[in-house]
């Protein structure tokens, strides 16, 4: 049986503020435009297809017993101009640093995350958003 996940929000009386509770017991705030404590859920959302894809690309390069010293994911996302506003088109742009990175394998883990292993960015993808991809290594100096 495939494992459940569970989260609960709460209204904070105020706007629309809300206190959020994960299943693993993680709280954050969630607030719409009109609040600038906590992200919306729409960054959330995005910010989780990237750190679910980060995970994969770091896992995938430490498998393969590169030097990583460094990985940071940036989103550039669009979204529809009229309600529902969803996100159409997405541009994950990965910083790898390290020692002797081979770009091929930079280029692997990628693809790996986005065609296999990242639930939350295959998800967008299957809804429709367009993504496209960009990396850079920078090489760092033997420790």
């Amino acid at each position: 049986m495939p494992a459940e996940k569970t989260a609960k929000v709460e209204w904070k009386g105020v706007d629309r503020s809300f206190h959020a509770t994960l299943g693993s017991g993680y709280e954050f705030e969630m607030n719409g435009p009109a609040t600038p404590e906590g992200g919306s859920p729409v960054e959330f959302l995005i910010a989780g297809a990237i750190g679910c894809s980060a995970m994969d690309v770091i896992h995938i390069l430490q498998r393969r017993r590169l030097n990583v010293t460094g990985l940071s994911v940036e989103v550039k996302a669009v979204q529809a101009e009229e309600a529902p506003n969803v996100f159409t088109d997405a541009t994950f742009i990965y910083t790898v640093s390290g020692e002797d990175i081979p770009p091929a394998d930079v280029e692997r883990a990628i693809d790996l995350s986005l065609t296999k292993y990242c639930s939350a960015s295959i998800m967008l993808k299957r809804a429709g958003m367009n993504v496209a991809t960009e990396y850079h290594i920078v090489e760092t100096a033997p420790a």
